[in-house]
């Protein structure tokens, strides 16, 4: 239908905005931001809106297919095939650079729940959206880890993370229907918004609650288990602070931020968390995706 390809357009240039949105936001720490480079030194702000904008036709795909889709427990397989065409774009057009293979992810199955949604006359909340992706994600982790030994070399952080720790990963978030979005990244988000605080300052005090939470496997398959708890202590003391409310909170943001450009850690499994929320968020937010 018309409308269904009209609303997978502009889900998918929401979804391309989250992630625009997301790494323009300041200080991040680790992380690319408009400040600086992070904990990288093959990425930056150009980078990711390179990236970003070659991803916008394969978003609006994830939504069509969505709509397409009758059957819930077979939709994962096409929307990974559309996934593996993403990252191949993103590759092309980075230079080989992984900007957003875990954001890829993340919004496939995203805007596949929203677009069956929008086609079976469901609204588009939060809550919708991440309980239809929960059902999409069924048996997930045990098909993708199932089959794993420990004498075998992971091929990703994810399966590293999972051999070494047993951390499920972005996997076990969209298995779960993303529980660390719903449970405490867009509870904080509404709140700041709602007191007019700042988009960048609200979408950094995300990151925090985010990384205070989040068994991150890209700071463990950079570092360790003991350096991504102490992030985690870090990152909710400073909340403790004010976050980036307060003089002294914003002062240990950048401290952090200095801290673990200096050890090379990179929270980036939280970041796209970050754009996430925002996308989920402004969704519901909007008048565009009604019913009718």
């Amino acid at each position: 239908m018309a409308w269904e390809a009209k609303r997978a357009d502009r889900l998918a240039a929401l979804a391309v905005e989250a992630l625009l949105v997301e790494v323009a936001a300041t200080p991040k720490p680790g992380l690319v931001d408009r400040a600086n480079n992070g904990a990288h030194d093959d990425m930056d702000l150009l980078t990711f809106q390179v990236s970003a904008a070659a991803l916008a036709p394969y978003f609006a795909e994830f939504a069509r297919m969505g709509a397409a889709h009758r059957h819930l427990d077979t939709l994962l397989t096409q929307l990974r095939l559309i996934g593996c065409a993403a990252e191949k774009a993103m590759y092309a057009r980075t230079g080989g650079v992984n900007t957003h293979k875990g954001a890829i992810f993340s919004f496939g199955v995203l805007l596949g729940s929203a677009g069956w949604l929008l086609a079976h006359g469901g609204r588009l909340t939060a809550d919708a959206v991440l309980d239809v992706t929960r059902m999409i994600c069924a048996g997930l982790c045990r098909t993708d880890y199932g089959a794993l030994v420990q004498d075998v070399v992971p091929d990703t952080k994810g399966e590293a993370a999972y051999l070494a720790y047993g951390l499920m990963g972005v996997r076990g978030e969209a298995e779960a229907g993303f529980p660390l979005v719903r449970e405490y990244a867009l509870p904080t988000y509404r709140l700041r918004r709602a007191a007019h605080t700042l988009l960048n300052d609200s979408l950094v005090d995300v990151l925090l609650v985010l990384m205070a939470h989040n068994m991150d496997t890209n700071i463990i398959g950079r570092r360790d288990l003991p350096s991504l708890y102490a992030v985690q202590r870090e990152s909710a003391r400073i909340l403790t602070l004010g976050g980036m409310g307060t003089k002294a909170g914003r002062e240990a943001v950048a401290a952090l931020d200095a801290h673990l450009i200096d050890s090379w850690i990179s929270p980036g499994g939280s970041a796209d968390l970050v754009a996430v929320t925002y996308f989920l968020y402004e969704m519901e937010q909007s008048d565009t995706f009604g019913l009718g």
